[in-house]
């Protein structure tokens, strides 16, 4: 899958599972880990893990193996990293304090003498 498709994929995933304020930001310009970032929001720890759980093993099905999920203990913060696309699926209260959408936002100026 090229990485429209797997964002379309993931997103119909989330949509599947009832994920919330379902956000895609493009990362291309700023990252060299990934191209595409979404972030969901579940309203509890099962249902955030049940959401990355599905994204994931929808993935394998694919033949499209994660490079890894994380925060799967926890449920509050739940990472899949579909190499490509980045999957976050988060509490509404975790989503509120990292606020990922403000920090892949923002423009920093360095200034130099």
């Amino acid at each position: 899958m090229n990485t429209k498709q797997l964002t379309q994929f993931a997103l119909d995933k989330l949509d599947d599972m009832k994920a919330q304020d379902i956000r895609v930001l493009d990362v291309s310009e700023k990252s060299s880990v990934t191209e595409v970032m979404i972030i969901a929001t579940g309203i509890s720890t099962v249902h955030v893990k049940a959401i990355a759980g599905r994204v994931s093993l929808e993935a394998k099905k694919q033949n499209h193996q994660p490079l890894g999920v994380e925060g799967e203990q926890n449920g509050e913060w739940v990472l899949v990293d579909l190499d490509d696309v980045v999957v976050h699926v988060m509490l509404q209260q975790t989503r509120d304090f990292y606020n990922l959408e403000k920090l892949w936002a923002v423009e920093v100026e360095i200034e130099t003498e």
